[in-house]
């Protein structure tokens, strides 16, 4: 039986830097070897990779800060005779030994060897072997894989009756190149369980296991995939990642961090996934619903997506510079979130790694300048939702705005989106400052993802949405796909989900994810069917269990020979805590909840003004609300939450970090919140004089029988506790005494305390927060 104790998670955070520490020197060559194996040196795959990192920041798309003219970037460039050395040039394709790039990186003058010294980058013999043979073989340069329409290969035949799906056949070829082979299936308990957290994010109730388990029909697992993909809970499970993505608080941000809300918008949110609005409809209505032909109320409060970002209300700022920076965040979320470019990095130059200019930057700027918004709207309190905005009515909810849990009768708006009626000119700033007028530009996109035509695409957020699905669009689908892979797996088929440029990780099963990209447009852009496709493969379904092979081969399971092990998110722990204790409150929707915290947070980052100066905890049912809807103060973020690498909501997040923490085991040990779970559960189990409250206990919280030793090592447990509260019984009645939820102290004390302990015991167990 696993426990997370103080000294175990240290161990683990050890463990953690030296996995860290292996995959930096190892990961590169165990996604390339393959095609170099072979003798073809590919471009995307071997050399791109070597020259981002090493030589674009001086020799790449950035003109500002391009040394010696040379650029490395493109071909037609590095072909070319260099700009301060007539007659030489950087790459001959089959001539090594007229190529100056290659003189430069085997060259050991430190007057002449690239990269030079003072940079502090260098390159392994490895490396410079690759660069050698790829200029040998010809130096064919290629686009970016990302920036290249994804399409269907051929499908991998491999000589095995393992794959279910068209997933398996792409990661069992990718296992066999690496001398691996699939784990077993997983026990059907802990396929149940697994199913149920990343789908619903919520454990399996006993009576769902047992019928699961008794159920021995052929579509036994497709049956329970589709009846929690139907749950009113996917749409809360999915929207967790959205939210993060699309910057949701419920306050303002900087310094006063007043209140908003947006909570509606959220809801949308919800009731747009458990609806299985396709990904292209949810796209088009978040960034241009205002714009449709046939725009309602529904489509404009989707717009919300543009408007979460942060918005000052202190007095004295300047007007024209915080305008800016709410067009600069919805820039760079769309590019980060949508795109997975580091779009950023070109606000204030040139992007120095990827084939985005400062004017690109600017361009795409322009669709998100157009809103008829101030700076600073009022100081703190004059509005929750700055204009432009749109008003919820009594009529809206009864109505077509019938998902929007509102309870009460008083006025509620949320900011949404809208284009002024005249065009507003955009210009490049020079290095971003807001005042530093340059160059007009117009809408547009960088040309190395795809032209942006002005002939069929609308000078507007609706034209930009009909760039971004066209079927020739090179990211869109990847990118969502892959994010939804993460949301599976821990892991995206490209790492770096925020990245798909030239400084992000190459993807580990290329051909995998352009199928899946393919697939997903050609079924109409159904976000159901992915998530279905993917839980009932047997990739999917394989049991977590590591042989040595696959530690000695495969560390960080790359190639998907067994399944991960995944820590839970923040908000999916409290709601496992609550749900299995009985205490969830399972309504959908509504304005966002105050639950424990320790004392003076707020009051000790307060800027003196405001709602939201000092924390009011919620009580009754509004306690025991899933973690989706907890209170997010920007710049005092749920500490429970955040302990647990909750989301501050600041900007756009596609990834959230992992850390293992003592914290985390104190959070779990310590928490009103999970101190009250363990009582209420076992309060209601000892009331009900059952034998095996234990074990009850246990299928509930881990979702599967114990066994035998774990069982025999509760039961001792559970007889020394009641021994010591027999002795102490006014320490019982303390430890009961803990949280809101009524509670009958006086029957069954010791019985209780003594449970209550075991309980706690169960929620610190290793397996209980992790999904395996």
């Amino acid at each position: 039986m696993k426990l997370s104790p103080y000294i175990k998670i240290t161990l683990m955070v050890s463990g953690l830097f030296m996995a860290i520490l292996f995959y930096s020197t190892s990961c590169h060559h165990q996604l390339t070897s393959t095609v170099a194996s072979e003798g073809m040196i590919d471009y995307n795959f071997h050399i791109r990779p070597i020259l981002s990192d090493r030589c674009f920041k001086c020799h790449g798309p950035d003109a500002q800060n391009r040394e010696a003219g040379l650029r490395l970037d493109n071909a037609e460039s590095a072909y070319a005779e260099l700009p301060e050395t007539p007659d030489a040039f950087a790459i001959i394709p089959r001539d090594l030994k007229g190529s100056e790039v290659y003189q430069r990186i085997v060259s050991t003058d430190t007057s002449l060897m690239m990269p030079p010294p003072e940079s502090r980058l260098s390159l392994t013999q490895r490396e410079k072997d690759l660069i050698s043979r790829w200029i040998a073989q010809g130096a064919e340069y290629k686009r970016h894989w990302a920036f290249i329409k994804p399409q269907k290969t051929t499908l991998p035949l491999p000589d095995d009756p393992w794959p279910y799906n068209p997933i398996d056949h792409y990661t069992l070829a990718r296992m066999e190149e690496y001398g691996l082979h699939p784990n077993p299936e997983a026990t059907k308990e802990a396929l149940l369980k697994r199913w149920y957290l990343d789908i619903i994010g919520l454990p399996p109730s006993i009576e769902a296991q047992e019928a699961f388990i008794e159920d021995t029909s052929p579509d036994a697992y497709e049956k329970v995939v589709d009846r929690l993909l139907d749950d009113r809970h996917y749409g809360e499970k999915m929207a967790i990642g959205w939210l993060d993505l699309a910057r949701y608080a419920d306050s303002h941000g900087y310094q006063d961090d007043g209140l908003r809300t947006m909570w509606p918008w959220r809801d949308w949110v919800i009731h747009a996934f458990n609806e299985n609005y396709p990904y292209d409809k949810f796209l088009t209505w978040q960034l241009a619903g205002d714009l449709l032909p046939d725009a309602n109320k529904e489509t404009l409060l989707a717009t919300g997506f543009n408007r979460n970002h942060k918005i000052t209300q202190e007095g004295g700022v300047i007007d024209e510079e915080y305008r800016i920076e709410y067009v600069t965040d919805r820039t760079n979320t769309f590019g980060k979130g949508i795109l997975a470019l580091t779009f950023e990095c070109a606000k204030c130059h040139d992007h120095k790694y990827d084939p985005i200019s400062q004017k690109d930057y600017y361009r795409t700027f322009t669709f998100f300048n157009q809103v008829p918004e101030r700076g600073i709207y009022g100081t703190i309190d004059a509005s929750f939702a700055d204009p432009p905005n749109m008003e919820i009515t009594q009529e809206d909810i009864t109505s077509i705005l019938n998902f929007v849990n509102k309870k009460d009768s008083t006025k509620l708006e949320v900011m949404v989106m809208q284009d002024s009626s005249s065009f507003r000119p955009t210009y490049v700033l020079k290095r971003g400052v807001y005042d530093a007028k340059s160059i007009p530009v117009s809408f547009g996109l960088p040309e190395s993802i795809m032209p942006y035509d002005t002939s069929r695409y609308a000078p507007n957020r609706l034209g930009l949405v009909q760039w971004l699905l066209d079927p020739n669009h090179p990211l869109t689908a990847r990118v969502y796909v892959n994010r939804v892979w993460q949301q599976i797996f821990g892991r995206g088929i490209v790492k770096t989900t925020g990245d798909f440029g030239m400084q992000g990780e190459l993807p580990t099963h290329p051909h995998l994810l352009d199928w899946l990209a393919v697939d997903f447009i050609e079924h109409g852009w159904d976000i159901k069917r992915l998530i279905k496709q993917i839980v009932l493969s047997s990739t999917y379904r394989q049991s977590a269990q590591i042989r040595k092979d696959q530690l000695a081969t495969d560390p960080d399971n790359i190639y998907l020979s067994r399944s991960t092990r995944v820590r839970l998110s923040a908000e999916v722990v409290r709601d496992l805590i609550l749900y299995s204790s009985g205490l969830l409150n399972e309504e959908v929707g509504g304005q966002s909840v105050k639950p424990y915290q320790p004392n003076g947070i707020w009051a000790a980052a307060t800027s003196g003004r405001g709602l939201l100066m000092s924390y009011i905890q919620d009580h009754r049912e509004n306690l025991y609300r899933r973690g989706l809807y907890t209170f997010i103060k920007r710049t005092v973020p749920p500490p429970s939450m955040l302990i647990f690498d909750g989301s501050n909501r600041d900007q756009c997040e596609v990834e959230r970090i992992r850390t293992n923490t003592p914290l985390q085991a104190l959070v779990m040990m310590n928490d009103p919140t999970v101190l009250e779970a363990a009582r209420v559960l076992s309060e209601r189990l000892t009331e009900q004089h059952l034998d095996n409250t234990i074990e009850i206990a246990f299928r509930k919280i881990l979702a599967r029988l114990p066994h035998p030793k774990e069982l025999l090592t509760l039961q001792s447990y559970y007889q020394s506790e009641l021994q010591s509260y027999n002795d102490n019984e006014v320490d019982a009645c303390d430890l009961l005494s803990i949280g809101e939820y009524p509670d009958n102290i006086g029957v069954n004390t010791i019985e209780k305390a003594a449970l209550m302990k075991c309980i706690l015991l169960m929620y610190n167990m290793e397996e209980t927060i992790v999904k395996i």
